[in-house]
């Protein structure tokens, strides 16, 4: 682990996708750092490149098409950007693992539960067949499936959603991960499902002491759960801070607008606030601020659609790229 704390870091991480139609810039100079037994939340809108930066961190970017353009990824002070292929097989999956959106597609249809488990123990632990399939086993028990002498057997189509998931749970944790990477993990799952999934991530992370790393667009989520956040838009960190401190008070207008459009005890039959516009293609990203053309404050000032503010810490532990954030800038640098 490095000297400041961190069990993961990111500096300047960018991702490009080059197809016919142009070079998109899905992530740019992403940085953050995850601490040892903490969760940290990252969130934004769809299309943000929110999973593309988690696929980045596991060196999944499906090339050629795609590259990681730039950055170093840091974890328990290995560079994983300069490992070589062989080498990086024995940190995914086994240091860090990784739940991905929809366990229907990650799951092989053709295999059972149970063999796709063992052979992730058996890829990265010294275990033989027997040993690995008692294991197996016992971490379906551990996620809290019944009868999972019967299950470890079945198919993922015989599963509801709430199950497969605990099964895709299940195998990310079985090799004692210290990072757990959990991507939209109660996506299409219903209130009490969702609920039972994210409490037991809670307690796996409590039994192992591990570092979590929630992408969400769920923020109610993610004020229950996270220690620290990263606020995603158009390919960028807008925000980062202290998660009590960043729902008490937010900085960039972008993370005032998904606070609230959040629904609240006492507003029945009132409208939900909405963000006007959509996030930008990141083949065509306007200029200056990605947020301007959105923005309730900045969308007539020139130097908003004209220069994009860097990511800068305002206080200790906080930061935020807006021209207008309190802090951002001295009066000196305003005027």
């Amino acid at each position: 682990m490095s000297r400041n704390g961190s069990l993961l870091s990111l500096e300047g991480l960018s991702v490009s996708f080059f197809t016919d139609d142009g070079v998109a810039r899905a992530v740019q100079d992403v940085s953050f750092s995850i601490k040892k037994g903490k969760t940290f939340a990252l969130v934004g809108e769809s299309g943000c490149g929110k999973s593309v930066t988690a696929l980045a961190i596991m060196r999944l970017i499906p090339e050629p098409a795609g590259k990681i353009v730039g950055g170093r990824i840091k974890f328990r002070g290995r560079r994983l950007l300069e490992l070589k292929e062989k080498q990086m097989q024995s940190v995914r999956g086994n240091r860090i693992a990784m739940i991905f959106q929809e366990p229907m597609t990650s799951l092989n249809p053709v295999y059972t539960v149970g063999e796709q488990i063992v052979e992730a123990i058996r890829l990265h632990q010294r275990k033989n067949e027997s040993e690995a399939w008692a294991d197996a086993i016992e971490q379906l028990r551990r996620v809290g499936i019944t009868e999972p002498q019967q299950r470890v057997h079945e198919y993922p189509h015989q599963m509801s959603g709430g199950m497969r998931q605990r099964v895709m749970i299940a195998m990310a944790v079985s090799c004692n991960p210290s990072l757990l990477i959990a991507d939209e993990p109660t996506t299409a799952l219903d209130v009490t499902i969702q609920a039972q999934i994210l409490n037991l991530l809670d307690e796996l992370q409590k039994q192992k002491q591990m570092s979590i790393l929630l992408i969400t667009h769920d923020l109610g989520v993610v004020a229950e759960r996270a220690d620290d956040v990263a606020v995603m838009y158009a390919s960028r960190i807008v925000e980062t801070a202290d998660s009590k401190l960043l729902f008490a008070e937010p900085l960039h207008p972008y993370t005032r607008g998904l606070l609230e459009s959040l629904p609240r005890l006492g507003f029945e039959g009132r409208r939900l606030h909405t963000i006007s516009g959509t996030v930008p293609d990141p083949l065509h990203f306007p200029s200056g601020c990605k947020f301007h053309p959105r923005c309730p404050k900045g969308c007539k000032d020139k130097r908003c659609r004209g220069v994009e503010p860097e990511l800068r810490e305002v206080s200790k532990g906080r930061r935020v790229a807006c021209w207008y954030a309190a802090g951002y800038e001295s009066e000196e640098e305003h005027k």
